[in-house]
């Protein structure tokens, strides 16, 4: 069962450990992340994403027991790094059947420049608000939800509520060493001329100072929902850097990393969640695909 832990919306000095800013080049303005000393979550949880992807497709939140109907309102998913839209595949299949109208982020693999990343968020948030005549919920998994949160902040007028998983939003380097090879070794791609992929200027230069600050932003837009979900069983991310004291609530669940994409709980979380961005009444659904399932 999930367990919800809401700290509201004021800066907490407990989440202090996961991240720290230094001047950059001299200039007091403009803040990074320091490199915090590596996280050790248990990686070998991630093996475990086959039996919760079992387990969703045996429970009742995958019938959509207990959900309230999309009724055709936009939804935005956007997947985590090196990810692509693909690896949400599931969780938008199953939005649909409840009525939502979804709409992948574009992205093949998610290892691009984070301020271009966002430029290209901004880009189809604004199409399906245009189109849908009303603000989108963005769900984002992992450095996905980073690029919500950023783009809730720069652009809220676009967004109507943001769901995190498993996001690092308060330490984006605070994850598993092996992760971190994987940042810099696409870092390193980028130096031979690899294009679509991140460098360090990326990571601590000028290029994405922008989406830095809307990432630290704390002051965050009053009529934009944002939840963090977060699992101590994370094998991949820091669960602490996952709470951001800017978020309504924080709410836990008992899966890996990976797993958020296919986890029952999360599935309930997102669905209840996405009805209140909606404000929609919390009427049980079955639908008739799910039915036949």
């Amino acid at each position: 069962m999930p367990m919800r832990m809401s700290f509201g919306r004021s800066v907490d000095s407990r989440f202090d450990e996961t991240v720290q800013s230094v001047p950059f080049a001299g200039n007091s303005t403009t803040m990074f992340p320091r490199l915090p000393v590596p996280s050790m979550p248990p990686l070998w949880r991630e093996g475990l994403v086959g039996l919760e992807a079992a387990a969703l497709l045996r429970s009742g939140v995958w019938r959509g027991i207990g959900q309230a109907p999309g009724e055709d309102r936009p939804v935005m998913l956007v997947p985590g790094f090196m990810a692509g839209d693909g690896s949400l595949a599931l969780m938008t299949r199953w939005l649909r059947g409840l009525g939502y109208r979804t709409h992948r982020a574009g992205i093949r693999a998610h290892v691009d420049c984070s301020a271009k990343v966002a430029q290209g968020l901004e880009q189809v948030a604004e199409r399906m608000a245009d189109k849908a005549g009303q603000k989108v919920s963005i769900i984002g998994q992992s450095r996905g939800g980073m690029a919500a949160r950023a783009l809730a902040v720069s652009r809220p007028d676009l967004v109507a509520g943001v769901v995190t998983l498993g996001s690092p939003v308060r330490g984006m380097f605070n994850v598993h060493p092996v992760v971190l090879g994987s940042i810099f070794g696409v870092g390193a791609l980028h130096a031979l001329g690899v294009r679509g992929t991140l460098g360090l200027g990326c990571l601590l230069g000028d290029c994405c100072r922008q989406f830095r600050a809307d990432l630290e932003c704390e002051h965050w837009p009053e009529d934009v929902g944002y939840v963090n979900v977060f699992s101590k069983h994370d094998g991949i991310v820091n669960w602490k850097a996952c709470l951001d004291p800017c978020a309504e609530d924080q709410i836990e669940v008992g899966s890996s990393h990976c797993g958020m994409a296919v986890h029952p709980d999360v599935f309930g979380i997102v669905g209840r969640q996405l009805a209140r961005f909606g404000v929609a009444d919390d009427v049980p659904v079955w639908a008739e695909w799910a039915q036949a399932a």
